[in-house]
């Protein structure tokens, strides 16, 4: 947290009136903080759903023999938001540059914000992010830098495994002995509508719950902390308000949007209004090719800031203008690859003729357990994007 008094400072005239008196020093970030925005994340293997290798710095979460926590992989520059047609930016996923002992984290996490503070770029904003300066430096002089920062080598990483990056839907029993339900939200929007009561229904969770709810990365909501003889009441409630309904096509369940319209002063498209509708079409051509529970991360959103983590799923949208998106393809089922540009403008006729025979074909194709995002790969569709600078390379296969 900043060491820092609020800022207050009275200017007229263009000239400062009132505010000298008041100076301080922030010990880590300085007198300039940090260039950019700076996002951390903590994911517990084999669950990705917090999309670890988005963020800036990460912390992947490593057990000993005997199921204790052991420490940490350390990833860095990870980020999503770019610009249309500015080949300067792009999507980058973080690198894995060591391991660190629980004691160790904060140091680790300390060191590699002060080295994004010394040598991020503070002259153009589009280039300032944490991923840019591991680009700029090599990730072995970054990792070198932090290393000397931190004042010793990472140790090797350790072996871990992520298996998805979705929501785990329904009631689960936590290590503590009390219950957790994980709700469908689509796309985090809480309200009353034709179709749903989710605002009135929550309401009345929260007026007798007496654990917590929590929001996931995915935008949904976790009823947590339930007590083996609360649970009927909660149970009650979910099914009354008909927040106990998981039973979605794997599609839905797996796709997420930004907010977008009106919402959003950034965005160029609709996005989360629209894509349920999108999925209500495709979610038809799934369950007729036998795909209805399968899981196939889409996402979409209304602009390049990419804030639905649109360039690591499977297959994406971003909008470019009212009823316009950028179309992107190939990425990994759990947040481990790039996506890459498959079609730089397609309207919704042309995704259903595009997706439509590409499912079919999936569903015909695909090896045993073989995700879609990595079958569009070996189908030809585009190839594999293995670091952020090769996103826009040989983008356009078919």
């Amino acid at each position: 947290m900043p060491s820092t008094t609020a800022y207050h400072e009275i200017w007229l005239d263009k000239k400062l009136v009132a505010g000298e008196a008041v100076k301080d020093f922030e010990p880590l970030y300085g007198p300039y903080y940090l260039p950019r925005k700076f996002k951390i994340a903590v994911a517990v293997p084999p669950d990705n759903s917090v999309d670890i290798f988005t963020n800036d710095l990460g912390f992947i979460a490593i057990t000993d023999a005997q199921g204790e926590l052991a420490g940490f992989n350390v990833t860095v520059g990870g980020g999503m938001g770019v610009t249309h047609s500015n080949k300067k930016t792009y999507p980058r996923l973080g690198d894995v540059i060591g391991f660190v002992t629980v004691e160790e984290g904060c140091k680790a996490a300390e060191a590699v914000m002060l080295s994004q503070r010394d040598n991020g770029n503070r002259a153009d904003r589009k280039n300032a992010r944490l991923k840019y300066t591991v680009d700029r430096m090599g990730l072995a002089a970054f990792k070198a830098d932090v290393e000397k920062r931190l004042g010793h080598p990472f140790e090797p990483a350790r072996e871990y495994k992520f298996e998805q990056n979705v929501d785990n839907y329904g009631w689960i029993k936590g290590h503590n002995g009390k219950w957790h339900f994980t709700m469908f939200i689509e796309n985090g929007r809480v309200e009353d509508n034709d179709r749903h009561q989710f605002k009135t229904g929550l309401r009345e969770i929260a007026s007798v719950h007496k654990g917590d709810f929590r929001l996931t990365a995915n935008q949904h909501c976790i009823l947590s902390d339930v007590t083996e003889e609360d649970k009927p009441e909660m149970e009650r409630l979910l099914a009354k308000w008909k927040l106990d309904q998981i039973d979605h096509s794997g599609l839905r369940l797996s796709s997420s949007a930004c907010v977008a319209f009106p919402t959003c002063g950034l965005a160029m498209a609709e996005s989360e209004r629209y894509l349920p509708v999108l999925v209500d079409k495709l979610e038809k051509v799934c369950e007729d090719a036998g795909l209805r529970n399968d899981s196939i991360v889409m996402r979409m959103t209304g602009c390049p800031n990419g804030c639905a983590r649109p360039w690591a799923a499977e297959v994406a949208f971003v909008g470019k203008a009212p009823g316009t998106y950028l179309m992107m393809l190939g990425g990994g089922y759990y947040g481990q690859r790039l996506n890459k540009p498959f079609k730089e403008s397609v309207t919704e006729p042309e995704i259903m003729d595009i997706m439509t025979p590409m499912i079919k074909r999936y569903a015909l194709e695909r090896e045993d357990g073989e995700r879609f995002g990595d079958w569009t790969i070996r189908a030809g569709y585009v190839k594999p994007t293995l670091s952020g600078k090769e996103f826009y390379d040989d983008s356009v296969l078919a």
